[in-house]
């Protein structure tokens, strides 16, 4: 074999090594070879894509989604022959491309999609096969601040009728300061509850994760969750507020709203334990911000490696949400999400 290495290395720009929208990314090509050989062509390729699947016993769709393609010629064909000689050795290309300033997802993987950013180079000789080397890198997108009512206070209310020994009424109002939070912030819920009942409620929260892939007609729902916690019971006959401290974990992958064949969703979730009585709850929409300017790291988001994954559902309405299995039990959120 007359190649003996050939590969794709980049300089990281920060402590977290990753990139975000505009930023240049600089690294090189490696070409070893054992004597003088001749290469035809060296190209480099950038690439941002997305695959977006689902599969169970009725149907299944793969789609697929493109948000830049970056080709350069990092050696240029010499000679007459269209080839050029390099020497016994090793043999260092540099190269350097912007990432697109736009907006589009961040490097992510599930078992619903898979969106990577990535360097290939091909190495062509005379008369021979290419040689090909990938190297992923980390894309964090820079935080969308247009979306509507991401910095204003929000508030939900619920009132559940309870029926034993009587009709009466247990409302719930429920606020928060905004929607959107970096990574590392804290979600604080203020639930006021009037309970009119003869019985004490319960206030529990629960923090769900979504992810949702698009394709052919049919959309597919895995819905994970990922925190539940119990709040101090407000007697019966009595009117009290509750106050809850929810944070968001650095590690926790911020939302993806931009891409058109996958979105990744968080919902918290304020109901209440009603005797007898089925309480739909508040469900707030929670939009986690990417905060790059964080030591932790943002490496490729895999939530297949964090949580138990189950079977998606499909669902022959896009912009509706199908009906998702239970989940097992997760490990805990202080374990899988250290603050």
């Amino acid at each position: 074999m007359t190649i003996t290495d050939f590969s794709i290395e980049y300089d990281a720009i920060n402590q977290q090594n990753i990139f975000t929208n505009g930023d240049t990314v600089r690294g090189r090509i490696i070409v070893e070879v054992l004597k003088e050989t001749k290469i035809k062509r060296l190209t480099l390729t950038a690439k941002g894509k997305g695959e977006a699947r689902s599969t169970n016993e009725d149907s299944s769709f793969s789609v697929n989604e493109k948000y830049y393609a970056i080709r350069q010629q990092v050696l240029e064909e010499a000679r007459q022959d269209g080839a050029k000689v390099i020497a016994q050795g090793r043999h260092v290309f540099p190269f350097s491309f912007k990432i697109p300033d736009r907006q589009m997802p961040s490097s992510f993987k599930c078992n619903l999609c898979q969106i990577v950013h990535k360097l290939k180079a091909e190495l062509k000789q005379p008369k021979k096969l290419p040689k090909k080397a990938e190297a992923d890198f980390k894309f964090v997108s820079k935080p969308n601040m247009d979306i509507a009512g991401l910095l204003v206070p929000w508030r939900g209310c619920t009132k559940t009728k309870v029926k034993l020994l009587g009709p009466k009424t247990v409302r719930m109002d429920v606020y928060t300061d905004r929607i959107g939070y970096k990574q590392g912030e804290t979600v604080r819920v203020q639930a006021e509850i009037l309970n009119q009942s003869t019985d004490p409620v319960t206030p529990i929260i629960k923090f769900y994760l979504k992810e949702i892939s698009f394709g052919n007609g049919l959309q597919s729902i895995v819905v994970k969750k990922i925190l539940q916690l119990e709040a101090k019971a407000v007697a019966a006959r009595s009117k009290d507020t509750v106050v809850k401290a929810i944070p968001i974990p650095r590690r926790l992958p911020p939302s993806i709203l931009n891409c058109c064949i996958f979105k990744l969703e968080y919902e918290l979730k304020v109901g209440l334990n009603i005797k007898c009585t089925v309480d739909e709850g508040v469900k707030i929409p929670i939009v986690v911000l990417p905060d790059i300017s964080q030591e932790p790291s943002l490496a490729v988001f895999d939530v297949q490696a964090s949580w138990n994954t189950n079977q998606p559902s499909l669902s022959n309405a896009p912009q509706q949400h199908a009906t998702s299995q239970p989940l097992d039990s997760p490990p805990s959120y202080e374990t899988l999400f250290p603050s």
